[in-house]
C-alpha cells in the first residue's frame, strides 16, 4: 500500500499574530522555524517519493526546512511543466520532486485578509466568524468557502496525486489549513455538516494507507 502524508505548514508570522492570512505571502515565525526538527523527526518514519505543495512561502519554506533536516534535495517544479522538467532528474536518488500548484493554496479570505481574528469576532460575532472559517458552504466577505477550496483542490488530488498513489508512491502534501481540510473531508468522507469540527493545527501530520 502507498502512504499519503498530509502536513500543515509550520507556524507563520500571522498565525503568531492571530491574523487572517489567506493568499497573503507571509513568512514563517521564529517559533515556526524552531518547530522544524520536531516535525521532521516525525516525518522520518516515512519513505517519501514525491511532494506536492502550494507556492505560498509558508508552505514552500516548510518543505525546504523539513526535507533539509532529512537530508533530502528538493527540486521545485511548477506543476504545468512537471513531466518535461522532472525527466532530467528522475532516477537520480539524491533528488525529490516537489510539484507546486496554486490548487493547493489556502482559502482566499477576501476582506478579512490581514485582519486580527479577535477584532473580527468582536465586530461580527463569534458564531458568524466560525461559520466563515469552518463550515462547508459559508464564505467570508469576498472570499472562498471550504466548498470553493474543495472544488479546486479535490479534482487536482484525484487527477494527479491519486495517480501517484496508485503507482505505489508515498506522497507528502505540505499545504495550508483549508486546502488540507478539504482533502481530509474527501478522503474520510466527512459529512458537510460535520466538517465544521475538523481542525488541523500548524505542524500537524496526518497519514493514510491508500
Amino acid at each position: 500500500m502507498a502512504k499519503l502524508i498530509l502536513l500543515r505548514h509550520l507556524e507563520s508570522q500571522w498565525n503568531l499574530e492571530n491574523r487572517f492570512t489567506g493568499w497573503v505571502d507571509v513568512p514563517l515565525s521564529r517559533q515556526g522555524v524552531l518547530m522544524t526538527n520536531e516535525v521532521a523527526e516525525k516525518l522520518a518514519q516515512f519513505k517519501i517519493d514525491v511532494v506536492y505543495t502550494s507556492p505560498l512561502i509558508r508552505n514552500t519554506d516548510t518543505v525546504l526546512r523539513v526535507l533539509g533536516y532529512l537530508n533530502k534535495y528538493p527540486i521545485f517544479l511548477h506543476f504545468e511543466g512537471k513531466m518535461k522538467d522532472w525527466a532530467k532528474f528522475e532516477g537520480n536518488g539524491k533528488y525529490l520532486p516537489v510539484f507546486v500548484s496554486e490548487k493547493l493554496n489556502e482559502r482566499y479570505y477576501g476582506a478579512l485578509q490581514g485582519q486580527n481574528k479577535d477584532e473580527i469576532k468582536a465586530k461580527y460575532g463569534e458564531e458568524e466568524v466560525r461559520q466563515w472559517r469552518r463550515s462547508w458552504g459559508e464564505a467570508p466577505p469576498g472570499g472562498e468557502s471550504l466548498k470553493d477550496v474543495s472544488d479546486r483542490a479535490v479534482p487536482f488530488y484525484k487527477k494527479y496525486i491519486e495517480n501517484d498513489l496508485k503507482q505505489g508512491k508515498n506522497v507528502l502534501i505540505a499545504a495550508s489549513h483549508n486546502s488540507l481540510r478539504a482533502l481530509v473531508k474527501y478522503i474520510e468522507n466527512i459529512p458537510d455538516n460535520d466538517v465544521i469540527n475538523l481542525e488541523i493545527p500548524v505542524g500537524t501530520i496526518k497519514s493514510y494507507e491508500i
